[in-house]
């Protein structure tokens, strides 16, 4: 009798085996299962990033206030009768005497 016991306990481990530890297994499941779910996870910021892109295509095109914000932080760009002041970061963070300020004043009377 302890014979056969000890026959079927292996004969039930062999039978699990492919279950647990086999290709298509519990454990492969749960491997895919959790790569699907952090494939997810990315594919949902590249989404948002995507709309945030394409909202930001649909405001270069359809109105001018979005282009004249890029024209001016990035290309430094000024309406006649401004006044362009620039601070340099890393003097930001010292002490800076008044004669090393540097600005840029636009002459404001109309050109003929």
């Amino acid at each position: 009798m302890r014979t056969l016991g000890i026959v079927l306990a292996s004969l039930l481990v062999l039978i699990q085996y492919p279950l647990w530890l086999g290709k298509g297994g519990w454990l492969r499941v749960w491997e895919l299962d959790r790569q699907l779910h952090a494939q997810e996870e990315v594919n949902a910021r590249l989404a948002a990033r995507n709309g945030a892109l394409q909202a930001e295509v649909d405001d270069l095109r359809a109105g001018k206030q979005a282009l004249e914000e890029r024209a001016r932080y990035e290309l430094g760009m000024v309406k006649p009768g401004e006044i362009f002041v620039q601070i340099n970061e890393a003097s930001a963070r010292r002490p800076v005497a008044e004669d090393q300020i540097r600005t840029a004043a636009v002459d404001a009377t109309p050109r003929r």
